[in-house]
């Protein structure tokens, strides 16, 4: 399993649009073969800084939902919402803690 974070950057009059487009999808999202987490966060200091924070099975899972038509038609919805380019990692979890 591994996590992935995407930074979104959204101009100001958008998030509102953002944030009622995400309600409406998350649960597909969610439901995806491979997803097994998705939690949306907001910046502290910007509120018009979101990050996806999702946990795939397998890196073949975030391809596949990629190229899906859900993900298509997601990312043609959103990215015009933009004031700049997403940026996105893949990472592996080396230590959660205790939580």
């Amino acid at each position: 399993m591994f996590t992935r974070i995407v930074k979104m950057e959204f101009k100001g009059e958008m998030v509102s649009l953002f944030l009622a487009n995400f309600e409406k999808i998350k649960g597909k999202i969610r439901n995806f073969e491979g997803c097994e987490y998705l939690k949306l966060l907001r910046d502290k200091n910007d509120p018009t800084i979101f990050f996806t924070y999702s946990k795939w099975q397998h890196e073949d899972h975030l391809e596949n939902y990629r190229n899906s038509e859900l993900f298509k038609g997601v990312w043609a919805t959103t990215k015009p919402m933009f004031r700049s380019k997403a940026a996105a990692w893949s990472v592996d979890v080396l230590d959660a803690g205790s939580q």
